[in-house]
């Protein structure tokens, strides 16, 4: 692009810019590139049922600007001001990095100079402040930036004026390190945002000057504020060096290249149930349904126990025939039996310095489970055929997917080795308990798999987020993952995936969702956003339903309905055909 197209173009971008922040929704917001305001308020949804508002696919809470104003007072009141201020500008910092990290992930192959231009919109529906562009300018060749906005209703500024009356400095301490995490990000090389003007000292409105860090005063503390540790916690991101590979306490993935990964409160309740017991040799029982996990966190507790440099051997306790459970578990003598042609140990004696995991504990049969009482208790065993015991150092893990007291109860488990394995009980929650964590396990396996198979995907569409997001997941993560994986495959080659491309057909999906309306109100629509899909129904009603929509919104046109479902010609058409749509709509 030559200087004056590039003229034309930021001048195109202000002018946009100005009037998307100064009047809300218009015509330009409709008609300019992703993200308009409308794509902005769509990706904001809020899922009534169980508690969580969704920003795209990150969980965001409501919170009076009262509460907030007085936890700052409260905070300035115990730490002083320059503490406080540093504390919010780091708080706003990475709300800004978040919230780029966002638009360039939902909208990965737009251009995004106007989103830059505009400033942060995100922040604007947040209900921050409203932002108008006064002056802008770059040069990514270069790599200079520079920027004027005008803050107008700042509620930070608002909350301190109520606190403290007027104030001889800026004091709009998070809205600034907002627009220095999100430009950061987004421009890719670290801008400063600071105050020249504040309503918070009486001005009309705030003045706001961003510009490349290098530019403002060598002492400036904005570099502090965005560049130390924390006491006692992780560095902040630095946007030159994007966060990438896992922090160095992160388990390693296991062999199938799947890692227990999550941030949700019950995630990291049991994370640290499991640091707290790692470093003994004691017993622990995981229980939760099937697919939560449970061998994944035995081996994550592996890894972090001093027995890490030891084998961890897993076993299926259901998959072993009960005539068979003795000599696998302790091994056997040459001769033992017919057939026994050499003597092999089993794996006690497999897993001897390390970690044995006996999952489906509970579907042994009730003369093993006595056999495997006083190996536990003796921390000996002997092989089938065989006259001497052999000691066995070796740390026993167990899993059931059914609660064990319930199985005493009923007669079927042993009440002594049930107290024997259940010396630290960890319980893994189910997935929908932990929705929280649906995003981080959403990218992993997208990764995973798109590697594994070679394909290149760019992402999930709203529509599948959203429905990832909302889904129960009978079962549980293992389900999450084949889903992804199907996704993977089936979506077309540098695509995003769809719902069409994750659910087979047997799975109900949620059939509401409540999004913010361009009115501001919370809308109720039928989760495909059609007025002919099904409030309910089997999945194949719903994907028919979005396909005979897609062609009444484009007259017909089959062209124009794959390109608004991101599908290609060729899909849509076979499609049409398995469901017998008329192409001429319905």
């Amino acid at each position: 692009m030559n200087k004056a197209d590039r003229l034309i173009s930021l001048a195109e971008a202000s002018r946009q810019a100005q009037g998307i922040l100064s009047r809300g929704a218009s015509s330009e917001l409709e008609t300019g590139a992703a993200p308009t305001f409308e794509d902005l308020t769509e990706i904001l949804h809020f899922a009534l049922g169980d508690g969580r508002i969704w920003l795209n696919d990150q969980r965001v809470v409501l919170m009076q600007s009262s509460v907030l104003g007085r936890i700052r007072e409260e905070i300035i009141d115990a730490f002083g001001t320059d503490t406080a201020r540093a504390m919010f500008m780091r708080i706003g910092y990475m709300q800004g990095v978040r919230d780029a990290e966002l638009i360039q992930k939902r909208w990965p192959q737009e251009d995004l100079t106007h989103a830059l231009a505009a400033g942060p919109r995100v922040h604007t529906l947040e209900g921050f402040v409203k932002v108008t562009t006064k002056h802008f300018e770059f040069d990514g060749d270069k790599g200079t930036y520079f920027g004027e906005f005008l803050w107008d209703d700042s509620s930070e500024a608002a909350e301190h004026l109520a606190s403290y009356g007027v104030s001889t400095q800026p004091v709009c301490w998070m809205q600034t390190g907002y627009p220095s995490g999100y430009t950061s990000k987004l421009f890719g090389k670290p801008v400063i945002f600071r105050e020249t003007e504040c309503a918070g000292m009486g001005a009309k409105h705030c003045t706001v000057i961003g510009q490349n860090a290098e530019a403002w005063e060598k002492d400036a503390p904005e570099r502090e504020y965005f560049g130390l540790h924390w006491k006692n916690r992780r560095t902040y991101p630095s946007v030159q060096v994007p966060q990438t590979q896992p922090a160095e306490d992160d388990p390693a993935p296991d062999a199938t290249g799947n890692v227990a990964v999550g941030v949700s409160a019950a995630f990291m309740r049991t994370r640290h149930l499991l640091q707290k017991v790692a470093v003994t040799d004691a017993t622990v029982l995981f229980v939760g349904e099937s697919g939560v996990g449970k061998e994944l966190f035995s081996r994550q507790l592996h890894e972090l126990s001093r027995r890490a440099d030891g084998p961890f051997v897993a076993i299926n306790c259901a998959a072993i025939p009960d005539n068979l459970v003795e000599s696998e578990l302790f091994g056997v003598e040459k001769g033992a039996y017919t057939g026994a042609t050499n003597s092999r140990p089993g794996y006690f004696e497999r897993a001897a310095g390390g970690t044995l995991f006996l999952d489906e504990v509970s579907s042994l049969a009730y003369s093993a489970q006595g056999k495997l009482l006083r190996a536990l208790q003796e921390r000996e065993i002997e092989r089938v055929g065989g006259s001497r015991t052999i000691a066995v150092n070796v740390r026993v893990v167990a899993a059931s997917n059914v609660d064990l007291a319930q199985e005493v109860a009923a007669g079927r488990f042993r009440q002594d080795l049930y107290f024997r394995l259940c010396v630290f009980p960890v319980a893994i929650p189910p997935l929908r308990e932990r929705r929280d964590d649906i995003p981080l396990l959403m990218a992993h396996f997208l990764r995973l798999y798109s590697a594994r198979h070679g394909r290149t995907i760019r992402g999930f569409t709203r529509r599948a987020t959203e429905a990832l997001l909302k889904y129960d997941y009978p079962g549980n993560i293992r389900e999450l993952q084949n889903l992804i994986e199907r996704g993977t495959v089936y979506a077309e080659a540098d695509g995003h995936i769809d719902v069409v491309h994750l659910f087979s057909g047997s799975e109900l999906l949620p059939p509401f969702t409540v999004r913010l309306s361009q009115d501001g109100r919370l809308d109720q629509r039928p989760f495909e956003q059609t007025a002919t899909a099904p409030a309910s129904g089997s999945f194949e009603e719903m994907e028919r339903a979005v396909y005979v929509a897609a062609l009444e919104r484009h007259g017909g046109n089959v062209s124009a309905a794959a390109r608004d479902l991101k599908l290609s010609r060729a899909s849509l058409d076979y499609r049409l055909a398995k469901f017998k749509i008329d192409r001429r709509t319905e």
